[in-house]
């Protein structure tokens, strides 16, 4: 294919949805699966990473690459995740300069982007009952409790680097709970980080290679409860979502023994109003930065919806009855 019918064509869009989930994956908090599914690929993600297996590789053997290719939707896989490690590679050093000189206004932001995002999963919801409000409360509990646990500290080997990016993925792809936010966590991030920044490529490849592992197993799990329990699937999703609210809030202070060096990452921090906020530190609270911000980033994934269901309801009314 062409550059010119590369961008005639339907991987352009793919490209840029990866870009915004590898921006989204940097920042300690925001989910890059919470992109994919405001952006309407969520559930081609999740089964295209699921046919990748033992089937696939028969496809190959009986009817050669091609065919194969076209089996996984290679095209969009691999469009998608150029953006990602795209994103990832330029993005990372720029957000985490952001996170660290316009802490509020960055999270206030993301704080609007996943509170909207709630919105088009839960419409999704074809059928409510008490077991689907159930999965929503489950959802929500889950990653408040998440959001409780403090970091720990890991050793960075390569045995380490496969398992965190084993459990980074997962996170990943689950709208609502950051890959990022998981390392930060367990202790990892910062090596990660560094991993990226100075290239190190044996530990790139690690980590790398846990997040393959992880990718293929959990996309495959998800996929399947995608299909047959679709309700309770998006409700514990949702949940998941707005539990992840607490995250993510922008007015923060350092918890007793934090040192300041590192008091703007999300865990670390707990939460508080923006007066208190601005009485404890001496700082602003940039209210009215943080309202705009949090409103554009809502207008932006409701707009985003909308264009997405017109693009669906447009094709559903095109294909032949």
């Amino acid at each position: 294919m062409s550059w010119s019918g590369f961008f005639k064509s339907r991987y352009a869009g793919v490209v840029a949805r990866g870009m915004a989930m590898g921006a989204a994956d940097v920042v300690p908090g925001v989910s890059g699966g919470t992109i994919a599914f405001i952006t309407g690929i969520y559930q081609e993600l999740l089964d295209s990473l699921s046919r990748i297996g033992p089937h696939a590789v028969t496809v190959l053997r009986r009817h050669g690459l091609a065919v194969a290719w076209q089996y996984i939707n290679g095209s969009f896989l691999l469009a998608l995740f150029s953006g990602v490690l795209l994103s990832i590679f330029s993005l990372a050093r720029l957000i985490g300069f952001l996170l660290q000189t316009y802490p509020i206004v960055v999270w206030a932001f993301f704080f609007g982007l996943v509170l909207a995002s709630a919105v088009p999963i839960l419409r999704s919801i074809p059928r409510w009952s008490a077991s689907v409000v159930l999965f929503l409360l489950i959802g929500v509990t889950t990653a408040v409790l998440i959001s409780e646990l403090r970091p720990g500290q890991i050793p960075a080997t390569p045995v380490t680097l496969f398992l965190s990016g084993a459990l980074a993925i997962c996170a990943m792809i689950l709208p609502g709970i950051s890959g990022a936010f998981i390392l930060l966590l367990i202790g990892i991030y910062p090596r990660v980080l560094v991993a990226v920044h100075e290239m190190q490529l044996l530990n790139l490849l690690c980590f790398a290679a846990g997040a393959g592992c992880g990718l293929l197993l959990f996309s495959r799990l998800l996929s399947w409860l995608m299909h047959h329990y679709l309700a309770r699937t998006l409700a514990f999703l949702a949940g998941i979502l707005l539990g992840s609210l607490k995250i993510i809030w922008p007015w923060k202070l350092p918890l007793a023994g934090v040192e300041g060096g590192v008091n703007k990452l999300a865990p670390l921090m707990s939460n508080t109003s923006p007066a208190t906020f601005s009485a404890q530190t001496g700082e602003s609270a940039y209210l009215g930065l943080a309202l705009a911000a949090a409103g554009i980033a809502m207008a932006l994934v409701l707009v985003v919806d909308g264009l997405g269901r017109r693009h669906r309801e447009g094709k559903s009314c095109a294909s032949p009855q």
